[in-house]
């Protein structure tokens, strides 16, 4: 195509994100030589790594300003519908943090604030395990223990006030009649 940016396989951006294997001459790649007319064969379009054809993806999408006002929104959109599911689940046992950083994940595929909190995050998580790596087994008994307990205590309050159970007045009266 004229003044389209071809990379180093002679491809541009918008034949690899597809995977045409198609040059501007009408001609099949180096990559899908051998595949036939059908095109590229399962084992060529695996050649290009996903993650490199995602950012091919978004690359395309990003160089159309309405691409761009677009891909922005409904990343913040999905982030923000993860991150609040997230917060919903906090107080659950459950992956409620976990999900919470996957909604920080999606934001940090736009926006740079996201990207430099989900590296810090990550940062702080994996100094966090190596610190807990390095301890003897009965500190990280304790560890564990203190992390039930606090799930527990978690669970037990959000059923008092959520549901209005409390499993501690109900495990004292089944006691006291026993």
């Amino acid at each position: 195509m004229p003044g389209a940016e071809h990379d180093d396989r002679g491809t541009t951006a918008t034949e690899a994100a597809t995977g045409s294997g198609v040059t501007g001459s009408g001609s099949t790649g180096p990559e899908s030589a051998g595949s036939g007319p059908a095109g590229p064969g399962p084992a060529e379009q695996r050649a290009v790594p996903r993650r490199r054809r995602v950012s091919m993806a978004l690359e395309l999408i990003r160089a159309n300003p309405t691409g761009r006002i677009v891909l922005k929104v409904a990343v913040a959109l999905a982030g923000a519908l993860v991150v609040a599911v997230g917060f919903a689940l906090i107080p659950l046992p459950g992956p409620g943090w976990l999900i919470v950083i996957g909604g920080l994940g999606i934001w940090a595929v736009e926006f740079h604030w996201a990207r430099r909190l989900l590296t810090f995050t990550r940062r702080n998580v994996q100094a966090w395990a190596r610190w807990v790596g390095r301890r003897s087994w009965p500190v990280r008994l304790l560890l564990g223990a203190v992390g039930l307990v606090f799930v527990c205590v978690v669970i037990w309050l959000s059923l008092k006030y959520s549901l209005g159970i409390d499993l501690v007045a109900r495990a004292r009266e089944y006691l006291a009649t026993r």
